[in-house]
């Protein structure tokens, strides 16, 4: 192979995030809600890998037990990886171990954690943010369970990239009203 079809670039190196290392990354609350019985629960996120050229995501997620999320896809091809808990995906419940592919332009969902929540790894590769598919399925199971959405907490994206959680809320908003 000749040195040429080499993609190397001098000066670039890897990274690694230890937990509680000096480059550790710190929890973030994503997306809340109000329980039936008044607590709260969230969805929290560490986002140990994110690059805005190229752009792509890889983030450790944990969600509460009960949290709900919406069903939607992302506008890149994304991947994730059940570690500990269980949360059903639509109907079907999925595990320690269980896999998820999502290509690009297809949705998944919606998702409910189960009683010890569930904690994932995640990689989006490509544009991380997503879009909403069929809002009123999940105002259904919201209303069901007697949960409240909160607003979303604020997050700050890198790059200048626009944050586009609350096109979402504007729309179960609406169709709520």
């Amino acid at each position: 192979m000749s040195s040429g079809s080499v993609p190397r670039i001098e000066g670039l190196e890897h990274t690694i995030v230890h937990p509680g290392g000096d480059n550790d990354v710190p929890w973030i609350a994503v997306r809340s809600q109000r329980n039936a019985d008044g607590s709260e629960s969230s969805v929290w996120e560490r986002w140990v890998a994110f690059s805005v050229e190229p752009l792509y995501l890889a983030l450790y997620a944990r969600w509460d037990p009960g949290m709900i999320v919406r069903r939607h896809g992302h506008h890149s091809p994304h991947t994730l990886t059940v570690l500990k808990g269980e949360f059903s995906c639509g109907d079907e419940l999925c595990g320690v171990g269980t896999h998820i592919e999502l290509p690009y332009g297809a949705a998944f969902g919606p998702f409910v954690a189960g009683p010890e929540g569930v904690e994932l790894y995640e990689v989006m590769m490509g544009d991380p943010r997503s879009w909403s598919d069929e809002p009123e399925v999940m105002q259904q199971i919201l209303a069901a369970r007697g949960v409240e959405q909160l607003p979303d907490p604020p997050i700050e994206l890198p790059g200048g990239l626009e944050d586009l959680r609350a096109v979402f809320s504007a729309g179960a908003d609406a169709e709520s009203d």
